[in-house]
């Protein structure tokens, strides 16, 4: 391992990366917060930077805090930009910058409306990989876990509901049907939820902070529980409180992927590229499949899944 990378990383353990006098690097991550994802997602980037270039020809990398970005200043120089984190890409968007971006740690919908929002003058390019995953897997997992599933409920919020059609098409396509909820406000969740649940035979949750985050998320789960409803989610979070399953990518993949795309960048690609993650793996609460009677193993899920994918 490259000094550098050893140096960056020792950093992010130790809490020591928000420079005073930030010099200019080839690579720079700016990160929303230091979560342990962002900080496996930062040190998986590092790993791969290292792999990827020996240590004599090695192009430079530096962290940045979003809190400490006020100045463009501080990005002058880089080649390429990576933001890991949705305050993150919306800091850096807010700035002059005129080299590539590279949006990781970000769900599509929260992304297209930074994007929608970001200032006219912003010149720059933005890649991504895709916190969320593509809802051809989403249904496709369904169809494999709970085969009987006909009726899909979702609750849609400001950032999702333009996901709508989409997931209304991917959905037909298995011969299921989509039972659709719209959330306007925290006073309408329940309402929505409730008229959901009445109707559907899974719920899938589709990432959007108005309709799920920290104050919604408990009583979310016991609605569905106590209604039997099973929810498929996008965060092992969500299993570990009571969701039957999540679709997710880790941190370390998420990172492997969006090294791949800056490296494209450092090398003198200029094209924008937007994926969601080509590795995922899925995460399953027994405890919640056996009060609902089913017989599930995530293991086999995600082999299954990936198998799936692979077939012409």
């Amino acid at each position: 391992m490259g000094l550098r990378a050893i140096h960056f990383i020792v950093g992010w353990v130790l809490s020591i990366s928000v420079f005073a006098q930030v010099q200019a690097a080839d690579l720079v991550i700016v990160s929303s917060e230091k979560t342990a994802g962002h900080v496996e997602t930062a040190q998986t980037i590092a790993l791969e930077f290292t792999r990827a270039y020996p240590e004599r020809a090695q192009p430079s990398i530096t962290y940045l805090s979003d809190s400490r970005l006020q100045k463009a200043e501080l990005l002058q120089g880089a080649r390429v930009v990576m933001t890991l984190g949705s305050d993150a890409l919306a800091s850096v968007l807010a700035l002059d910058v005129r080299v590539p971006v590279v949006a990781s740690l970000i769900p599509r919908a929260g992304m297209e409306r930074i994007l929608r929002e970001a200032p006219s003058k912003s010149q720059t390019s933005v890649s991504a990989v895709y916190l969320d995953q593509p809802f051809s897997r989403q249904v496709e997992l369904m169809r494999l876990a709970l085969p009987s599933t006909r009726r899909v409920g979702v609750l849609f919020g400001s950032e999702s509901n333009q996901q709508s059609p989409t997931l209304q098409s991917a959905l037909q396509s298995k011969g299921m049907e989509l039972v659709s909820g719209h959330v306007g406000g925290s006073g309408t969740l329940f309402s929505a939820l409730k008229a959901v649940l009445d109707d559907t035979d899974v719920l899938l949750a589709v990432p959007d902070s108005k309709v799920y985050n920290g104050s919604t998320i408990s009583n979310v789960l016991l609605a569905t529980y106590r209604a039997r409803v099973p929810v498929i989610a996008f965060s092992p979070a969500y299993v570990r409180a009571g969701a039957l399953m999540s679709l997710n990518s880790t941190p370390r993949q998420i990172g492997i992927q969006a090294f791949a795309i800056a490296r494209t960048h450092l090398t003198g690609n200029t094209g924008i590229s937007l994926q969601y993650p080509t590795e995922f793996t899925v995460v399953l609460n027994e405890q919640v499949a056996r009060s609902l009677d089913l017989v599930l193993d995530e293991r086999s899920l995600t082999e299954r899944l990936k198998r799936s994918e692979r077939r012409p």
